[in-house]
C-alpha cells in the first residue's frame, strides 16, 4: 500500500513540478505581514481516498494519492480557505494535512445528518505562520424575524447544511470568514428565499460585530447560476460586494469558454464595502480570481473533464487577495 510521505515516483514529481510552476505563475506569493490569501473550493466529494498513486479502472473512490498531493499543491498556496463537501470520512482531508505539514490549522463542522445535508461537513485550513484563530467558531442561525421571510419547507432544504462562522487574524487584521454550501433542489426559484435570509442576516450582523473591529467576508458555494440573475441580484441586494476581477472568471470545469456569460457561478467570495449606514471590509482588496488545474493536474492520465472531477473536482478553487498592511 503505497503512503502519500512516500518519496514521489519520478513521473509524478515532473507533474508536480509543472504543476507548481503554473501557481507560481497564477497566484500571488504569501507575504508576512503584507498580503493576505483567502480561497474557497468545492472539492467534489472530498471523503475517502484509494491509497494508491495512481487508482486503477476497478477502484473505487478514484481519488488517489496522486490527486491529493496535487490538490494539497493547491491548498498550500492560501493563507486561509474554506472547503465545501468534505465527507464524513476524513481519509483524503487527514492525508492533505501530513502532505502541508504541522504549520497547517484545521477547523470543521462536524457532519450534517439527513439525506439534504449529504454527510458533509464545512472545513477551514489555515497557514498558522501567517493566520490565527482569534476566538469566534459558530454555525449559523437565523433569528426568528427573519423565518417569517422563508417558508418552513424552503428553510429545511437550505439550512440543512448550516452556515459556519469563525474568526481570524493575520498581521493585526481581525477578519470573519462565513462559508456555506447552499443546496442546490430542483429549482432556482427555490435557492432565492434562503439566500434572501442569508444576505439580509450577515448585513446586520457586519454592523453588530463592527464594534470588535472584525470586518466579515462571505464565501463558499452558493449556486448561483450566471452573473445579473435573480439569484446573483438576491445574494448583492443587502450590500455584499464581489470585485469586477471576480466576475470575471469561471467557477465550474465544465462552463463553456465561448459563453459571454459565464454560467454555473456557483462560487463566491464578498463583503460589504463602507459607505454612510455601515462600515464595511478594513482590509483592502487587492485582486482575486481562480486557478485552473484542469491544464496541468493529472495531465499525463488522459483524463475528460467529468473524470477529472471525481479526482480533483468539479470547481475551480476561488481566491482574493488582501493587503494587510496600515
Amino acid at each position: 500500500m503505497d503512503r502519500i510521505t512516500d518519496p514521489l515516483p519520478p513521473k509524478i514529481a515532473a507533474e508536480l513540478s509543472e504543476l507548481r510552476a503554473a501557481l507560481d505563475q497564477d497566484i500571488p506569493a504569501k507575504i508576512l505581514d503584507s498580503n493576505l490569501l483567502i480561497a474557497t473550493w468545492n472539492l467534489r466529494a472530498f471523503g475517502d481516498l484509494t491509497q494508491k498513486w495512481e487508482a486503477g479502472p476497478n477502484d473505487t473512490p478514484k481519488r488517489d494519492i496522486h490527486a491529493v498531493r496535487c490538490i494539497a499543491e493547491i491548498v498550500s498556496r492560501f493563507d486561509v480557505i474554506a472547503l465545501q463537501e468534505v465527507r464524513a470520512k476524513l481519509k483524503a482531508l487527514r492525508h492533505m494535512l501530513k502532505v502541508l505539514g504541522p504549520n497547517w490549522g484545521l477547523i470543521l463542522t462536524d457532519v450534517t445528518k439527513g439525506d439534504p445535508g449529504n454527510g458533509e461537513r464545512l472545513v477551514f485550513l489555515f497557514d498558522t505562520r501567517k493566520v490565527q484563530l482569534s476566538g469566534l467558531a459558530c454555525e449559523i442561525v437565523v433569528p426568528q424575524e427573519h423565518l417569517a421571510r422563508v417558508s418552513a419547507d424552503a428553510l429545511d432544504r437550505q439550512f440543512a447544511r448550516t452556515p459556519y462562522a469563525v474568526s481570524f487574524c493575520s498581521a493585526g487584521k481581525t477578519f470573519i470568514l462565513v462559508t456555506l454550501h447552499v443546496i442546490y433542489g430542483e429549482k432556482a426559484e427555490e435557492r432565492v428565499p434562503e439566500l434572501k435570509a442569508i444576505a439580509e442576516w450577515l448585513a446586520e450582523w457586519a454592523n453588530n460585530i463592527n464594534a470588535w473591529d472584525h470586518r466579515l467576508i462571505a464565501l463558499g458555494d452558493f449556486n448561483i447560476d450566471r452573473r445579473g440573475d435573480k439569484l446573483y441580484d438576491t445574494f448583492t441586494s443587502t450590500g455584499l460586494h464581489v470585485p469586477e476581477d471576480l466576475n470575471r472568471v469561471s467557477r465550474s470545469i465544465f462552463t463553456d469558454p465561448e459563453k459571454s456569460d459565464l454560467n454555473k457561478f456557483y462560487d463566491q467570495i464578498a463583503w460589504f464595502t463602507r459607505d454612510e449606514e455601515k462600515s464595511g471590509l478594513s482590509m483592502k482588496y487587492v485582486r482575486g480570481g481562480n486557478f485552473d488545474f484542469t491544464k496541468v493536474a493529472l495531465k499525463s492520465r488522459g483524463l475528460t473533464k467529468p473524470q477529472l472531477s471525481w479526482r480533483i473536482s468539479d470547481h475551480y478553487p476561488l481566491w482574493a487577495e488582501f493587503s494587510v498592511r496600515d
